[in-house]
């Protein structure tokens, strides 16, 4: 994919134009893990990441958001002639505020949560009963916001530590937003076959009203488990990059960049988990109309 216009800031994942009130995401087919950006692409992922977050917007849309299309046909003229290259991978939105912190919400004890318990029996300040196993279901989710950064390692932080950082009364708001959301995600994801383990949202304002943006419940951003083939007490077969950061940490690498290539195999059977969690929350996802 080559867009010959630069961007006016290149995230991790995101390519982003700035069009005055409105921004051109562009997501890449880049893939990070441990908050380094991997020298290998992953091709169609941008496009499947686009897809699903476009589709959990609408599905939440009572829930203030930044979308406002991913059709190319309704993105200003300068990108007329990368209709082909911006197609699927792409969405038009209005610019927010952004509020600098990430809205983590746990179902289920796993990763980071589940190191931290067992050092502490507690994840981001929150205790939890004893005897949890890995990958076990909360009894409720639980609400674990962490420093958002844009280089480098994000931070675990206390509900505390986060109103101290924005205000009492956002960081409410942000959870309650959250947690709601996750609920009815996990709900639906469920009778579809899929476990939502985790999550993270982002807001910001727009006009003065909280809104959801950047990316929803998407592979990157979420843990997807197969129900059917759900065990606690073990890792899960995730639909997500997990995939990738398991395979990571059986190389060995220090989690300090650069990161290792990825191999073919891995590559391929990545995508295939991607466009499984797609097709089985939204079978309709017309992933052919891209090529995948």
């Amino acid at each position: 994919m080559q867009i010959d216009i630069k961007p006016d800031h290149s995230g991790k994942v995101r390519d982003i134009y700035d069009l005055g009130d409105k921004l051109l995401l562009v997501v890449s087919d880049r893939v990070s893990a441990y908050d380094s950006v991997l020298p290998t692409r992953l091709p169609g992922k941008g496009i499947m990441l686009n897809v699903i977050s476009s589709r959990w917007f609408d599905h939440f849309e009572e829930i203030p958001n930044h979308k406002i299309s991913i059709e190319v046909e309704d993105y200003p003229g300068q990108f007329s002639s990368f209709h082909k290259e911006l197609r699927g991978r792409s969405m038009l939105v209005r610019k927010a505020d952004r509020v600098d912190l990430e809205c983590i919400v746990r179902g289920y004890i796993t990763g980071s949560g589940f190191r931290s318990y067992r050092e502490s029996g507690a994840v981001c300040g929150i205790e939890l009963p004893e005897g949890l196993v890995e990958s076990q279901k909360l009894s409720e989710p639980i609400f674990t916001p962490s420093t958002k950064a844009d280089t480098g390692h994000d931070i675990n932080i206390s509900f505390e530590k986060a109103a101290s950082l924005v205000g009492t009364e956002v960081i409410e708001k942000m959870r309650d937003i959250s947690i709601d959301i996750f609920v009815r995600a996990s709900r639906y994801a469920d009778s579809r076959g899929i476990l939502i383990a985790d999550t993270k949202f982002e807001f910001g304002y727009i006009d003065g009203e909280l809104s959801l943006i950047d990316e929803v419940l998407t592979p990157d951003s979420s843990r997807f488990w197969l129900k059917d083939e759900y065990t606690p007490g073990q890792k899960q077969k995730s639909l997500d990059k997990q995939f990738i950061r398991d395979y990571l940490d059986e190389t060995g690498w220090d989690h300090n960049p650069p990161g290792p290539e990825l191999p073919r195999e891995i590559v391929d059977k990545t995508l295939d988990r991607y466009r499984m969690a797609v097709k089985a929350l939204f079978e309709d996802a017309d992933l052919e109309r891209y090529g995948l």
